[in-house]
């Protein structure tokens, strides 16, 4: 699963991968409608491969989460974002036991299960281990033995 070029736009439904970038913004295209729209430097862009989730001990990706969500249904769609709170609340202890029940709120929940359901619509979420493209660095610390 690559979130690298996956963007949520702040204002803006649903989630949009990123196509241009220009002088003064970029272009990206909606996952929902595939229409391309521009954006200007000074909306609110997050990257989803820089959101993490807080857990008790430390931050966790997106992505990692996101992972394990297609662990448990199998690369299916999960729960309706529409759910109500107590339920994705538990189903999210589920996928994440050791989330900060105080700082996550139902709404970052909802995001959260909302994003999953649009990439898996399109295919792109997967139950594999994402392999780190870090292999010339390895390489490099291994010829200075």
């Amino acid at each position: 699963m690559n979130l690298d070029k996956i963007l949520a736009i702040s204002g803006k439904p649903g989630l949009y991968a990123l196509k241009v970038q220009t002088r003064s913004g970029f272009v990206a295209e909606s996952l929902i409608d595939g229409k391309k729209i521009t954006v200007g430097l000074r909306s609110n862009v997050s990257l989803l491969s820089e959101i993490s989730i807080y857990t008790v001990s430390e931050e966790k990706p997106l992505v990692e989460v996101m992972r394990n969500i297609a662990i448990k249904e199998d690369n299916g769609p999960a729960p309706s974002h529409k759910e109500d709170n107590a339920t994705l609340v538990a189903y999210f202890a589920e996928i994440l036991p050791d989330y900060d029940q105080d700082r996550v709120y139902p709404s970052d929940i909802k995001k959260v299960l909302n994003w999953y359901n649009m990439l898996q619509a399109k295919g792109m979420v997967s139950k594999e281990v994402p392999v780190k493209e870090e292999a010339p660095a390895e390489e490099a610390e291994a010829t200075k033995e």
